[in-house]
């Protein structure tokens, strides 16, 4: 019975450590609206709005490039348009998509950044947007 709960122990152990250690550590950052303005500064970055092109037409950023997160070839867009030595800054309505969007493009080998509350925190903030 001792060998069987220390065993039992042990791969609860194992899988504690597997399910924590992914925490904290992401493919990409995740910056508020101010921190997301100055990256926008930078030359070397390449701004990416990952909402639908309705949304797009609605109101976007200055020379944000648009690839639709659920166009289903999401990765395969990005790979050909983007740079892989430049920062990508992404942003959608809410921060969700574009949470996506970074974790896929950072598991491929991108530098990316995500806006934290996507363009509705960037309008709430008093920022400008095209159409």
């Amino acid at each position: 019975m001792n060998k069987l709960m220390i065993g039992l122990l042990l791969v609860i152990a194992v899988v504690a450590v597997w399910a924590l250690g992914g925490q904290g550590s992401s493919a990409y950052k995740t910056v508020n609206v101010e921190e997301f303005e100055q990256l926008m500064k930078r030359d070397s970055v390449q701004l990416l709005d990952v909402r639908t092109q309705a949304e797009y037409d609605e109101g976007h950023l200055e020379n944000a490039l648009l690839i639709d997160v659920n166009g289903g070839s999401f990765l395969a867009d990005a790979q050909a348009q983007l740079q892989k030595d430049k920062t990508v800054a992404v942003y959608c309505r809410s921060g969700r998509r574009s949470a996506s969007a970074a974790e896929k493009l950072g598991k491929d080998g991108f530098d990316v950044v995500n806006l934290d509350g996507g363009i509705t925190a960037w309008i709430e903030a008093g920022k400008d947007t095209v159409k």
